[in-house]
């Protein structure tokens, strides 16, 4: 189910004549992602830390490969080249980069579209928390509201397409007791 989601999300980035900026591997669900875009002739350019790309999993059949010392210096490359954001199921470095672009949007860093592919629900228990998190009033209603979801992946560009994110002036001001 994950590596189809992955396959799919890949084929209608390329059919819709996106390129794919992402971590630079050849593993995991994003080097599936990567594969199928350049299968279907579309440009792909990884941001790897040079620790990563010695121990080989660096991707060597992308359009471009940027070799960066840090992680930090790779999420400020891959944000910078991006034109917007999709997060797939994943663990903790999946979950590290999205809040990081997600708390960007939120404090005006940036004003691009950012997107949940759920396949399969995998995000449901994230998103519930997210929602409890709203109800709780630690995450205004607005800053949920960064960042669209859907299943399919040819439904989330199209309304990435259209999303016009929430521009929040304040963003902090929790009550807490």
């Amino acid at each position: 189910m994950f590596v189809d989601a992955a396959r799919g999300l890949g084929s209608h980035l390329a059919a819709a004549g996106h390129g794919l900026v992402y971590g630079g591997a050849h593993v995991g669900l994003m080097g599936i992602v990567a594969d199928t875009v350049l299968e279907s002739g579309g440009e792909v350019i990884g941001v790897i830390p040079q620790s990563m790309a010695e121990r080989e999993i660096a991707h060597r059949g992308l359009t471009r490969l940027h070799i960066v010392q840090t992680m930090h210096e790779r999420k400020a490359m891959m944000a910078d080249l991006a034109d917007a954001f999709i997060v797939l199921p994943g663990a903790y470095g999946t979950l590290d980069e999205f809040f990081e672009v997600l708390t960007w949007a939120q404090l005006g860093i940036h004003f691009k579209p950012c997107g949940m592919l759920n396949a399969g629900g995998f995000f449901d228990s994230l998103l519930s928390f997210l929602d409890v998190s709203v109800a709780a009033g630690f995450l205004k209603p607005e800053n949920r509201d960064l960042f669209v979801v859907e299943r399919e992946a040819g439904l989330l560009l199209d309304r990435m397409a259209n999303h016009k994110p929430p521009r929040v002036s304040k963003w902090a001001g929790v009550d807490v007791r």
